[in-house]
């Protein structure tokens, strides 16, 4: 019997069409789920399904968006990630991985203290630190604790500035995230990783101070150095992700910076710069990974029948 495997998302734009289209031409069947739309039954037969359709009747599930919400929103889709965990679904990335990385304070966190350098940065919800962190550092960017593809980034270079902006980030209770701006020629390198393997990198030029694909940068693939690659690697495994794209930055100091890992990545720039079938490539791990789970239940199984008999 195919494998069924879902994509959890909030709309069916570029990479969930990718998806299923790699998901077939495995000869899988996929389901998208709008998360959304979830709904969590408990009772004589717990389920998380949408609209009717089980989630737990999918070998492994694909999570390609956490949109923003309420605290309530976001604390209930976590959950139901753990609880696909706990119902045996292969959840891609893992819940534990995903809440290690979407938030930008818990993943630098995580990246300084294993000695991976990153930029110098403060999250704070106090306003006159923050001030002062701006007016010290001279020349800074702010961004959302919680974003993606360069949206609500600030750079801000005077304290005036600095003022304004932060007191308009106070009036709608965001956390202060406040990042050093390391002089880069306005380049960056996009790295994406599937299964512990680097399947393609980006150069990411942009007009302006911004990198993002997504904000015009022009992008053109990039073989990353064995110190990128290693230092790449060992971002990954440390947040535990199955895949992810990580932002690099070579500075005029001549030192390599993880800037931002994402757990939840696009690679529609990256795409166009390499013949490698990014969403194949994310496909097959999910496979393998289906495959060894079902290996290990048959060992297990085989194990518990012998022991039955000896008994």
């Amino acid at each position: 019997m195919a494998a069924k495997i879902g994509i959890l998302s909030s709309q069916k734009g570029y990479h969930v069409r990718a998806l299923e289209e790699a998901i077939r031409s495995r000869g899988c069947q996929p389901a998208f789920f709008n998360i959304t739309r979830l709904a969590g039954w408990i009772g004589d037969q717990p389920a998380l399904q949408v609209r009717g359709e089980r989630i737990e009747d999918c070998q492994a599930l694909l999570v390609r968006i956490i949109p923003a919400g309420s605290l309530e929103q976001i604390i209930f889709r976590m959950d139901a990630l753990h609880c696909l965990e706990n119902h045996g679904v292969q959840v891609v990335n893992s819940a534990s991985g995903i809440e290690r990385s979407v938030d930008k304070y818990y993943t630098l966190f995580l990246l300084n203290d294993a000695g991976i350098l990153t930029p110098r940065t403060l999250v704070t919800e106090d306003f006159d630190m923050a001030l002062a962190a701006c007016r010290d550092m001279g020349d800074v960017v702010v961004k959302p604790l919680f974003g993606s593809e360069g949206k609500g980034m600030v750079r801000i270079t005077d304290e005036e500035t600095a003022y304004r902006v932060l007191r308009a980030w106070e009036l709608n209770r965001y956390i202060y995230y406040i990042q050093e701006y390391l002089p880069h020629a306005h380049e960056d390198i996009r790295a994406f990783v599937v299964g512990g393997q680097v399947v393609a990198a980006m150069l990411r030029r942009g007009t302006g101070w911004k990198t993002n694909f997504s904000q015009g940068a022009e992008v053109r693939s990039i073989e990353l150095n064995a110190e990128m690659e290693t230092l790449v690697l060992k971002a990954v495994r440390l947040l535990n992700l199955d895949y992810a794209g990580v932002d690099l930055i070579s500075a005029e100091d001549g030192k390599n910076y993880v800037v931002e890992i994402n757990s939840i990545p696009g690679w529609r720039g990256l795409q166009q710069t390499t013949a490698q079938g990014i969403a194949e490539r994310i496909i097959d791990h999910v496979l393998k990974k289906i495959s060894r789970r079902d290996a290990k239940k048959n060992i297990a199984a085989a194990a518990q029948r012998a022991a039955e008999k000896e008994n």
